[in-house]
């Protein structure tokens, strides 16, 4: 029986559809995604378990990072991306983006979108506070823990 190789590209998108399903099928968002179309190689990392301690931020040997607007910035909680991706204000182009400096968010709350590989995940506000900054443009990719927006506490009387 001859069977004709598969094509790359049709290796490649075979690998891609497999891959969006598994990634849609996790329970928590990928940290790295590596694909490779030659010898074809998927590598896929999801972040390890919460116990283990975080690392710290590129830069922070230097002291402690700025504040924004006068806060200051050991009273600031940062919503970090979970993977790598691009960021979105918005859930499409043109709408409202979900918050703007000056809203106040409770955990849970929608406040972007990092798009891997097609597949948009929705970024929640992991703190209460208010917005002081939006740290990323949007549509501009973002790290790994990269933080995407500045939160001030807020007080309840």
């Amino acid at each position: 029986m001859n069977e004709t190789p598969a094509s790359p590209s049709s290796v490649l998108d075979a690998v891609c559809h497999n891959v969006v399903r598994l990634v849609s099928a996790s329970q928590q968002p990928l940290r790295r995604l590596r694909v490779q179309s030659g010898d074809a190689i998927v590598e896929v990392e999801w972040p390890e378990s919460q116990g283990r301690a975080a690392e710290p931020d590129p830069g922070s040997a230097d002291g402690p990072p700025p504040g924004v607007d006068g806060q200051p910035a050991s009273e600031l909680h940062y919503i970090r991306a979970p993977m790598v991706g691009t960021f979105y204000h918005a859930p499409e182009p043109g709408a409202r983006p979900f918050v703007n400096v000056g809203d106040v968010v409770e955990p849970g709350q929608p406040v972007g979108i990092v798009e891997v590989m097609k597949l948009m995940n929705t970024i929640e506000a992991d703190a209460a506070g208010r917005v002081v900054e939006i740290l990323v443009p949007n549509a501009e990719p973002v790290e790994f823990e990269q933080r995407l927006i500045a939160l001030a506490p807020v007080t309840t009387s």
